[in-house]
């Protein structure tokens, strides 16, 4: 069932859990992450970023994004990553994305506000939620350039959600996109601090490597939307080197089971996380 993002964070703000918000980069890591939603009777975003559309076109992953959602047996929200031009966000609303990010966060909070308001007037006229960005999260993901790990200021997010029409703020806290380098080290003070001055759910970008139990802190400090590309990633490419490595013949079919096979493991235990009411 496809359906916007503020509908699926306001369900997570009731329940105080996050939505998992799964990249898509090919239609086995899709495959996988819908079985493991659909098997958990768990609601869960599905993305793509903006910078990524140089390996997986738009017009390919868009309309496979979409239809999947319809089809599947829980709640879907198709949301564009890490928009970066008011081109892409059209694009994929054409497709029939339900939310976009647009990701200022490398402009002064003034014109960051401004040009989210931009993105944001293109959103509602189609019906979709938007997310916005403040602060610098590490690692690469907008684009092939390494960022550096720049705390949210807790003055400028009041003022950002103030003025900018979103429906969800990611942050920066310590996370960072790809591989960690080392155990991440998240600054718990400054998301409670964040928690407590806006009204709007949080976001955590960079979740591959983040330990459940600190899953679990930025869920009860507010975060409700956390982004997971890289583990599905690496949940792939490992799939792959197994069933190549084994002895035998070896074929598409095989090689597609084992692939959406070792997604859905990985898409399963996050979402037990995420939706934060039993132990692991």
């Amino acid at each position: 069932m496809l359906v916007t993002l503020r509908e699926l964070l306001e369900e997570a703000e009731k329940m105080n859990k996050a939505v998992g918000s799964f990249t898509c980069a090919n239609m086995e890591v899709a495959m996988g992450t819908i079985r493991a939603a659909e098997e958990s009777n768990s609601s869960i975003i599905i993305q793509i970023a903006e910078g990524r559309l140089a390996t997986t076109p738009l017009d390919y992953i868009g309309p496979m994004m979409v239809q999947a959602a319809k089809d599947a047996k829980v709640k879907i929200c198709v949301h564009l990553d890490h928009g970066l031009t008011a081109q892409r966000v059209e694009e994929s609303l054409k497709y029939g994305f339900t939310s976009v990010m647009y990701d200022g966060s490398r402009f002064s909070l003034e014109d960051n506000i401004a040009q989210t308001n931009e993105i944001a007037e293109i959103a509602r006229r189609a019906g979709a939620s938007v997310e916005g960005e403040l602060g610098v999260i590490g690692g690469k993901e907008a684009t092939d350039r390494e960022e550096t790990i720049a705390y949210t200021r807790v003055c400028d997010a009041v003022e950002y959600v103030d003025k900018a029409d979103i429906d969800a703020l990611a942050v920066a806290i310590g996370n960072a996109h790809g591989h960690y380098k080392g155990i991440p080290h998240l600054n718990f003070e400054r998301l409670e601090e964040l928690h407590g001055a806006v009204a709007l759910p949080l976001v955590l970008h960079g979740g591959s490597g983040i330990s459940d139990e600190d899953f679990r802190k930025c869920i009860d400090r507010g975060v409700r939307k956390i982004n997971i590309a890289t583990a599905s990633l690496d949940a792939l490419i490992t799939a792959s080197e197994s069933y190549l490595a084994a002895e035998g013949e070896h074929n598409f079919y095989d090689w597609n089971a084992a692939v959406v096979q070792k997604v859905y493991e990985n898409v399963k235990h996050l979402i037990k996380v995420f939706n934060n009411r039993e132990a692991i």
